[in-house]
């Protein structure tokens, strides 16, 4: 055996035997908890990652896990996207065999959109840093294991991996088990209020309908992309203002005056490439209602789209 080799054998045997508490784990374990905004940047990454090999904008595509839309070939390299943003988020540099350096030790990147993560031969011994998430539930789970034989089931698939047994689950360091994952505003839509989005020709139309179904909820980039499904498509938003203000909906981006607005009428605050629409009454000043002032008048949320009047054009 090398030098090399017998280290990394001696390590191994002082980390991960039963019974013991795994220190190199709970260093790497450690150095994630210590990033700040650990979990939105994580939640960042994976949502990224899923809208990138969508990439609905060209192909219209909202569902990951669509089997007749989505290639297996695609789902594998969904792995490979998740692990390059974890790494460029978290600015990680490249372990020596590992996909990671985090605190001094090699870290291997294991990504599911399943229920169980498969290990390759060549993890064994190592430390995984486990990402799985489910876009329908808007939830994902990170966590850390020790890879070791007791830890995978006896059974392999055709590249020869192992899944992850019971004991391997109850080994896993959780870093985060319930954590929200932004929500796939299409995935989560009723059908009937989809397919009437989708059932125009023309991506304005489309648009349009978008934010007069979808209310008082923030409205991703890569929604409104995938729904209009042009290059200017974030120009049909600024022009959906417009075509919208008749049936009382203004539409809220991240400038200007719109996060105070979407504050004073208690509507989630767009950030950089999200909105938010929803339909608004003019009311008194003496109005108990929650209000918000804009061009010398005063609105409150209505609730729904009806006959009410126009929006204010301004604002």
């Amino acid at each position: 055996m090398l030098p090399e080799d017998q280290a990394a054998a001696v390590s191994f045997a002082a980390t991960s035997l039963p019974g013991q508490r795994d220190h190199e784990l709970l260093e790497v374990a450690e150095w994630f908890r210590n990033v700040p905004d650990m979990a939105e940047m994580f939640a960042s990454c994976i949502r990224q990652a899923i809208d990138e090999v969508l990439d609905g904008q060209r192909t219209g595509r909202f569902d990951i896990s669509h089997k007749e839309e989505v290639a297996s070939t695609e789902k594998t390299y969904l792995g490979t996207k998740v692990e390059i943003i974890v790494r460029a988020a978290f600015r990680l540099p490249r372990g020596a065999k590992m996909d990671y350096r985090v605190a001094g030790h090699d870290v291997d990147a294991k990504w599911t959109i399943g229920s169980n993560w498969t290990i390759p031969l060549e993890a064994n011994g190592h430390i995984c840093l486990l990402m799985s998430a489910s876009d329908r539930k808007s939830k994902f789970r990170i966590g850390l294991v020790r890879i070791r034989d007791e830890h995978l089931n006896l059974g392999k698939n055709r590249d020869g991996k192992r899944s992850l047994s019971t004991m391997g689950r109850s080994a896993i360091e959780w870093l985060l088990q319930d954590g929200e994952l932004p929500e796939n505003t299409l995935l989560s839509l009723p059908d009937a209020d989809r397919e009437a989005v989708f059932q125009s020709n023309s991506g304005q139309a489309r648009i349009n309908e978008l934010f007069c179904r979808v209310q008082e909820r923030i409205v991703s980039r890569s929604t409104v992309l995938t729904v209009a499904r042009q290059d200017d498509g974030l120009k049909r938003v600024r022009d959906a203002r417009r075509h919208l203000r008749g049936k009382g909906i203004i539409i809220l981006g991240h400038q200007d005056g719109h996060p105070d607005i979407a504050m004073s009428l208690n509507l989630p605050v767009p950030k950089k490439g999200s909105w938010v629409s929803a339909c608004v009454t003019e009311v008194p000043e003496t109005s108990e209602r929650l209000k918000v002032a804009i061009g010398g008048r005063f609105y409150s949320i209505l609730g729904r789209v009806g006959d009410v009047p126009a929006a204010p054009s301004h604002y």
